[in-house]
């Protein structure tokens, strides 16, 4: 697959904390030092503890910019 977010070829990818993006995994350890990633993972088990499993995140911005 491609990921979503930074277009690389990858056999192995994860979903996005911040938005539904499958991502490879080096762009996972990007997002796991963003500022509000715990913000977005707390979100998101809120969100499914509501029973919403379609949560589409707090939203993704790149800090590098």
């Amino acid at each position: 697959m491609e990921c979503q977010r930074c277009g690389t070829e990858t056999n192995s990818h994860t979903m996005s904390m911040f938005n539904m993006q499958d991502i490879c995994l080096t762009c996972k350890e990007e997002e796991r030092k963003h500022p509000k990633y715990d913000e977005a993972r707390q979100r998101e088990l809120e969100e499914i503890r509501k029973g919403n499993y379609n949560f589409e995140g707090i939203g993704w911005t790149d800090t590098k910019k």
